[in-house]
């Protein structure tokens, strides 16, 4: 039998995952009775309402076993019981750019990555490149705007 593989995130991650599932289950009476009010109206081969009530029906569905998946292999990780001095799921970097701009970015699962909040995910072509380095360390990684070059300076765990 495969080992299941556990999926790190956050508490705020894990909160978003559960709030967006409950929204889904809350939904699904919504299409039913959007279904039985389309049926209400005869011929179903040309009945649009009916052919989307269904369509949103198999979209909720399809969303509401994967949220469960996420959240049956859910490893919540609270950064401030972490310390060390290597890069790990949780940590806050903040790296030196070509420019010696310093530009800050936070390890985090992928339900919570948001680049613009300085949040990246650990599978990302950055984090990927940053998990297991230390202060000081160079890194250089492939992104889609080109190669990019930056030096670990500070690591944190808040």
């Amino acid at each position: 039998m495969a080992s299941v593989e556990k999926l790190p995130m956050l508490a705020e991650g894990y909160e978003k995952l559960t709030a967006e599932l409950k929204a889904l289950r809350e939904e699904r009476p919504l299409i039913v009775d959007a279904i039985e009010e389309a049926r209400a109206h005869g011929d179903l081969s040309e009945n649009a309402e009916y052919h989307a009530a269904k369509e949103r029906q198999g979209q909720v569905e399809a969303s509401i076993g994967d949220l469960e998946d996420k959240i049956s292999r859910a490893q919540i990780i609270d950064p401030t019981t972490l310390s060390g001095d290597r890069i790990v799921f949780g940590a806050t970097v903040t790296l030196l750019d070509d420019d010696d701009k310093p530009v800050r970015y936070q390890i985090v699962g992928q339900a919570e990555a948001d680049a613009k909040r300085g949040r990246i995910s650990y599978n990302s072509p950055l984090g990927r490149a940053l998990i297991g380095r230390r202060v000081e360390d160079e890194i250089e990684v492939t992104v889609p705007s080109g190669d990019r070059f930056y030096v670990v300076e500070k690591i944190e765990f808040i």
